[in-house]
């Protein structure tokens, strides 16, 4: 082929199929980074309640889903789902709810570490001053434990962005997908995977920069 060459693409028609996937993409990462987080959340409490009945079935979906690849997930979710309901749901749909279940697992486990980051006196004086469990975790623990765990959750979200190029398996129409159907129009697979690499990288790397700052001025308020 004789190098890659990139000057012969119609960066419009690259535009338009790029976009597209880009936009899926990013409302991927945030609506299962919003759901997970909430859903996390409530994993974390489960786990550490004390209770049995609620600490087993959490500890259990999370250490469950740690252990199952996500392509493997996403694939299970999108086969297996129509033949439960009798309809198929849709590979963009299908996508968003398995990416909120599986990355709850892991901001769980954030989450967790989160609370349980903030010293027991604080939990003790909120229950001296009258506090329920929910008032205390609500109005006191969570507060903390968001801001302590905030570049770690920023950490996660880049990766799920990452993450997001796994759907390419059951068809959605995501960033990597975009450039492979240019690529396929252009008959230039490489070129494309490249530049895709490239947008890949650069959004990552400057995520991951504003993290690094970001985690350095909460360290510096602590």
């Amino acid at each position: 082929m004789g190098g890659l060459d990139l000057s012969f693409f119609n960066w419009e028609i690259i535009r338009k199929f790029v976009q597209t996937g880009f936009l899926f993409s990013l409302e991927l990462t945030l609506i299962a980074t919003v759901g997970g987080i909430l859903f996390g959340t409530v994993l974390a409490l489960m786990r550490l309640s004390g209770k049995k009945i609620l600490m087993y079935p959490a500890t259990f979906y999370v250490n469950g889903m740690r252990s199952i690849p996500l392509v493997m997930v996403i694939l299970w979710f999108f086969l297996l789902m129509p033949t439960l309901i009798g309809r198929p749901i849709g590979a963009e749909l299908s996508a968003t709810i398995t990416f909120i279940a599986f990355e709850a697992a892991y901001f769980s486990e954030i989450m967790r570490a989160g609370i349980q980051s903030i010293p027991r006196g604080q939990v003790h004086a909120g229950q001296a001053v009258g506090m329920t469990y929910a008032q205390n975790m609500k109005l006191v623990i969570l507060p903390q434990a968001f801001r302590n765990m905030l570049p770690v959750l920023l950490t996660q979200t880049i990766i799920l962005f990452q993450d997001t190029s796994l759907v390419y398996a059951i068809g959605a129409y995501d960033l990597l997908k975009g450039f492979t159907t240019a690529g396929k129009i252009y008959g230039r697979p490489e070129e494309a995977y490249l530049l895709a690499a490239v947008v890949y990288f650069i959004m990552c790397f400057g995520l991951s920069y504003i993290v690094k700052k970001l985690q350095l001025k909460i360290a510096i308020i602590r």
